[in-house]
């Protein structure tokens, strides 16, 4: 491996992290970067896990660290979402990846008119829904999430901060808080899937996982300093992103591609 691939690998992962850290999304940079690299789809896929994995554990770190973390209740949503990843990482290859691509782009601009009109409810939470006991539909969602996110994870920060916000009642720093702690317990399951099928290529995923964990560092620091309505506009800008990528306005491979050759 060059100096050229190591540095590149750092430096995306350092803007991969914080991005990943204070809203979710990072992974189309990740793995448009892993592909252009040379690995495969489903390498890149399954090597991905390993930086998620030791950003987010940096980041509920740094949450934890910051009394983020009150209640632990939220563990119980830990077993739809594990469940749910451990079946998409293992269907991951049957699935139309094209198809999902377009129906995230739709849910994230649903999403996004959400945050823009109705910011209160994302800033402040709700404390009715936060008190109440989690029901079947609430199971449910978080399990399909899960499968999501076990399938290929990109965006899958914005599903979860859309369901702890909305139908758990948290505000949008404890759901960001909340979702770290969520997928640093579904990723090792859906990582030893990957590793299982031979689909890591370790000297990647360790590399870049040093920028993870620094972005992953200062997003946390700043999510808790600068309180909600930053990170609803780092939401805003990253889903606009997102959008215009998974809907092809922009290529972000092609994009990597010219800001590393």
């Amino acid at each position: 491996m060059s100096v050229f691939v190591i540095i590149t690998l750092i430096v995306s992962g350092l803007l991969v992290g914080f991005i990943n850290t204070l809203a979710g999304g990072g992974t189309i940079i990740s793995l448009s970067l892993l592909m252009f690299l040379g690995l495969p789809a489903p390498i890149a896929n399954g090597t991905n896990r390993v930086a998620v994995l030791f950003q987010n554990l940096v980041a509920f770190r740094n949450f934890k660290k910051n009394g983020m973390f009150t209640s632990a209740k939220v563990l119980w949503l830990a077993i739809p979402v594990v469940s749910g990843s451990l079946l998409g990482a293992k269907i991951a290859v049957n699935l139309n990846e094209n198809i999902i691509e377009k129906a995230i782009a739709v849910v994230m601009i649903i999403m996004l008119v959400f945050i823009v009109a109705k910011p209160q409810q994302w800033l402040k939470g709700n404390e009715i829904l936060m008190t109440r006991k989690y029901n079947w539909v609430t199971y449910v969602l978080f399990f399909i999430i899960g499968l999501y996110g076990g399938f290929i994870h990109v965006g899958v920060g914005y599903f979860l901060l859309a369901a702890l916000v909305m139908n758990c009642g948290f505000d949008l720093i404890k759901a960001n808080a909340v979702k770290i702690l969520l997928v640093l317990l579904y990723v090792p399951f859906t990582l030893v899937v990957f590793v299982w099928q031979k689909q890591v290529k370790w000297e990647y995923g360790l590399i870049h996982a040093i920028g993870n964990m620094i972005g992953a560092y200062f997003a946390s620091k700043f999510a808790v300093k600068w309180g909600a309505n930053f990170v609803r506009w780092v939401v805003v800008v990253v889903i606009l992103l997102s959008v215009s990528s998974l809907l092809g306005i922009i290529d972000i491979s092609k994009l990597i591609g010219h800001l590393i050759t």
